[in-house]
């Protein structure tokens, strides 16, 4: 057994309530004038924030886009500095903690996250930025949240079809930190938990959306993935997201959906041991009970169930797989090309070949 374990320097605050506790967490960190990061959908949950903050919140920034658009983070940069911030809070998915990220990259100021999704961004020092149709993914401890503030109370109002894409995107963390190079013991468990949780949670919260002890499962699943991903590599899937996301804009969470059962089956010959985990955690075949659990719940399938088509497969192909990704199975362009079409129209054998 060889491997590195790394801190946790994020400090984590979960359970029911806890948002009211956020102006005492921002103390904590001791910023004179923080900036408030939100979607424009989620401005209320900003301005509520703000209130939280009192004097010293400077301001409510309701720009934060998916995919972290270059002209919506440059543009987010310039006004946090013109407002004087020392500290930033990011309140909402993954589009809010983007841009939150984006700020604390080129300002330097403490982030604070309070996620409203389970896409796991805010436990990871990874940042993303969109520019002519290329994302670009980077990791900066810079960016990495100070404070995550989890309270479930804030995720009951999540539309279940957007709870089921966004604990899609958790259950991709998890399972790309089962297979990652540099995964450790602790993060092997963290990872086989955190899909076990996720995919016990899931049916409970589409059955009654407002279960608080639903949503905090859900919510405590996201954070043991994104824990996880936090300090471990990323591997195709998340690469293959990346690329789709930006070059044909795809939703981010939906893509998830589409693509993991498929990756899961072409990686999981490759890895016995976390294919032995998964299995474990999901009670089943892993391919086949994501694509069956992702399916019943109506989330999409297939890409072109996202709007997608192939036109541009050949190019992005090419784009996922070069350099190659830290992942076991290394793939060629033809592989991705030809995992690309099984998702477009959801080949339901998923061959590992």
């Amino acid at each position: 057994m060889r491997f590195t374990e790394l801190p946790r320097p994020t400090r984590v605050v979960f359970g029911a309530g806890r948002f009211a506790e956020l102006g005492e967490e921002v103390a904590r960190l001791a910023p004179r004038r923080v900036v408030v990061v939100t979607t424009p959908g989620r401005r209320a949950l900003g301005e509520r924030a703000a209130g939280f903050l009192g004097s010293r919140c400077a301001g409510v920034l309701a720009d934060a886009v998916e995919h972290v658009p270059a002209e919506v983070a440059d543009s987010g940069v310039a006004r946090a500095r013109e407002l004087g911030a020392d500290g930033c809070v990011a309140v909402g998915g993954g589009s809010a903690i983007g841009l939150g990220k984006a700020i604390a990259r080129d300002t330097g100021v403490p982030l604070l996250a309070v996620p409203t999704t389970y896409s796991g961004s805010e436990m990871t020092p990874v940042w993303g930025r969109t520019e002519d149709g290329v994302k670009t993914t980077g990791r900066d401890e810079r960016v990495r949240p100070a404070v995550v503030v989890y309270d479930p109370e804030l995720t009951t109002s999540l539309p279940v079809a957007v709870s089921v894409t966004s604990a899609g995107n958790a259950l991709a963390h998890a399972v790309e930190a089962l297979w990652a190079p540099d995964a450790t013991p602790v993060t092997r468990l963290e990872a086989a938990e955190s899909a076990r949780a996720i995919v016990d949670a899931l049916p409970r919260v589409r059955a009654t959306p407002e279960d608080p002890a639903a949503r905090a499962d859900l919510l405590y699943g996201a954070w043991l993935a994104g824990a996880g991903l936090a300090v471990t590599t990323m591997g195709l899937h998340h690469r293959l997201a990346h690329v789709l996301g930006g070059g044909l804009d795809l939703p981010h969470a939906g893509t998830h959906t589409v693509l993991l059962p498929h990756v899961v089956a072409w990686t999981l010959p490759a890895v016995p041991e976390a294919a032995a985990a998964l299995e474990r955690a999901l009670g089943g075949e892993p391919a086949a009970v994501l694509h069956r659990l992702f399916a019943d719940l109506g989330a999409p399938t297939t890409l072109a169930e996202l709007g997608a088509d192939d036109s541009r497969f050949d190019v992005l192909a090419e784009r996922a797989a070069s350099p190659p990704p830290a992942h076991p199975r290394v793939p060629t362009a033809a592989d991705v090309r030809a995992l690309l079409d099984r998702a477009l129209g959801s080949d339901v054998r998923m061959a590992p070949s």
